[in-house]
């Protein structure tokens, strides 16, 4: 259908909804969001806001009705209501999809049956499990809760047992993965789009870097050989063929000290790690999230130039416009800010994109900048 004809409905109202409705409206589509939080980035801007609670079936259903095609922004909502929806609106990705990668045991063992590597890991639902794991795998490890973890959430790096018993008693013994820790070259991830009759398009490879579990940068072309960057871009499409993905996915990668490549986790939705390509691509993760809503063929990208992200957290937020502008040299940087009210710590209040001639460019200016605010905001 033409994207100008279209009404789109978006679950979750975000910063990757808000990005999402932005492209939306660049094509003219009327967008229906449906988030609890009346202050939402995403409800703020969209045509209509759906503020109810993820229980309220006769909300659900009547956004649902009204949508010709609908997606997600963050995978933790119960699959009970994607089903629920999904009866009365194509939504991608499906509910099927949803509910393996919600689960990080299931995701695990999925990645597994398609002989793809991963760390080494086992499943915690009991002291008793716990004690086992840590003899049969190699400590440290790191432990996670299997649900609803996210920006290092619910996970604990371990180095004796006793710690790991601790760690499993703050999560309340809920279910828990143990998995090997492993020094690291690098991580970096694959986004792709992949559309209802299985064509798939991956946008430039991004090498990342976390601090306390948190992506702080992302930066493009990634500093890896051509044939580590083949190898992750076809696991990344094999994981979302054995997934009959429809949608956007990222595909975490760790990269071992030795060079071996493993999965570490699917994002069933756009990424922070792709943010990029609204400013150094030929199309967008979100462009093309459009294109396989609306059912329109997905686009080529190509990267137009070297760039880095840094992610903007609470602490570095305190309302003062004035500050932050006569930082960012417009030539050359891009800002973007999600419009939250409560700059909690650690929370994802915006991010600043750095566009140069190479990548060690792009990196050096962006973390000078970050280093600038910090300064700044103190």
């Amino acid at each position: 259908m033409p994207p100008g004809n279209t009404r789109l409905g978006v679950i979750g109202g975000g910063q990757l909804g808000m990005m999402l409705v932005q492209a939306a409206r660049d094509k003219s589509c009327y967008t229906m969001v449906y988030d609890p939080d009346e202050n939402s980035p995403a409800g703020a801007i969209c045509d209509e806001h759906f503020c109810a609670g993820y229980d309220n079936k006769t909300m659900l259903r009547k956004m649902a009705r009204q949508c010709d095609a609908a997606t997600i922004e963050f995978e933790n909502i119960p699959v009970s209501v994607l089903k629920y929806f999904n009866q009365h609106s194509f939504l991608t990705p499906s509910p099927q999809a949803l509910a393996i990668v919600q689960d990080r045991l299931s995701e695990k063992k999925f990645i597994r049956s398609l002989g793809i590597k991963t760390t080494n890991f086992a499943a915690v639902n009991q002291l008793k499990d716990l004690r086992a794991a840590w003899e049969e795998l190699s400590p440290p490890l790191v432990i996670k809760t299997a649900r609803l973890g996210y920006d290092g959430k619910g996970q604990r790096l371990v180095e004796t047992l006793a710690q790991a018993e601790q760690a499993f008693a703050e999560a309340k013994q809920q279910p828990c993965i143990a998995e090997e820790w492993l020094p690291l070259l690098r991580e970096i991830s694959v986004v792709l789009a992949r559309d209802r009759h299985g064509t798939s398009h991956c946008f430039p490879t991004a090498e990342n870097e976390h601090r306390h579990g948190i992506l702080h940068r992302s930066s493009v072309p990634a500093n890896i050989s051509q044939r580590t960057d083949q190898q992750a871009k076809a696991i990344s499409k094999q994981i979302a063929a054995g997934l009959n993905y429809c949608g956007v996915l990222c595909v975490e990668f760790f990269i071992g000290a030795g060079g071996q490549l493993l999965v570490n986790e699917i994002a069933p939705r756009t990424h922070n790690s792709g943010h990029y390509t609204l400013d150094a691509c030929t199309s967008s993760q979100f462009d093309q999230q459009l294109n396989i809503l609306c059912g329109t063929r997905l686009a080529k990208v190509r990267l137009i130039q070297p760039i880095t992200m840094i992610n903007l957290l609470g602490p570095l937020w305190n309302g003062e416009e004035k500050t932050w502008c006569r930082l960012f040299p417009p030539a050359k940087v891009r800002l973007h800010w999600y419009g939250k009210k409560d700059a909690r710590p650690n929370r994802k209040m915006g991010h600043f994109c750095v566009l140069g001639d190479s990548v060690e460019e792009t990196i050096q200016s962006a973390e000078d900048i970050y280093q600038q605010l910090r300064r700044a905001m103190k």
